[in-house]
């Protein structure tokens, strides 16, 4: 059986949220490192190593902390900067790096712990203006508001840890 694309859905758009369904996401994002522990919990070096479609769980593990930490700083520059230009990043090529290749998945476990600890406290604090705040995304050729963002982040962790589970199920590790 192939790997599906999305194991936890594709990602739906969420241009206006209201407060509770906000609220959700929020709970979603400050759960992802503690679900993402879980689904890595009490494998081995070489079941980190599997690949899931194209890359390792422990690639994926390191992705996920890369793109949070990128994620975190888009809301602080959009949230302190007017309509700015993101930074965009070839996540492709930061998975090639050492450090995502070979380098130990506790790191950016600890990393998520903190940022999203973090990065919870201040979506918790934002505003309904601050939320249709936006930034533009250079690769996109669009503007994402913050309100878009939470709900990507929100999936992007569901997302990725699906994949760890779905490798997880398929092999029958317990």
């Amino acid at each position: 059986m192939d790997a599906p694309q999305f194991p936890a859905g594709p990602f739906e758009p969420e241009a206006h949220l209201r407060p509770e369904r906000r609220a959700e996401l929020i709970a979603t994002i400050e759960s992802a490192p503690a679900a993402l522990r879980a689904a890595v919990a009490g494998l081995t070096d070489a079941q980190i190593d599997t690949k899931y479609r194209n890359w390792t769980i422990r690639q994926i593990v390191h992705h996920i902390a890369d793109s949070h930490v990128n994620s975190f700083i888009r809301f602080k520059w959009t949230l302190t900067e007017e309509h700015p230009t993101i930074k965009a990043y070839d996540e492709g090529r930061w998975a090639t790096l050492a450090d995502a290749r070979t380098g130990d998945i506790r790191a950016p476990l600890v990393l998520l712990d903190g940022l999203h600890a973090t990065w919870v406290q201040l979506l918790r604090a934002m505003s309904d203006q601050q939320y249709a705040r936006g930034f533009l995304h250079p690769e996109m050729g669009k503007t994402v508001t913050l309100n878009v963002a939470l709900a990507h982040y929100a999936w992007h962790g569901r997302h990725h840890t699906g994949q760890i589970l779905w490798l997880r199920q398929k092999h029958g590790w317990q």
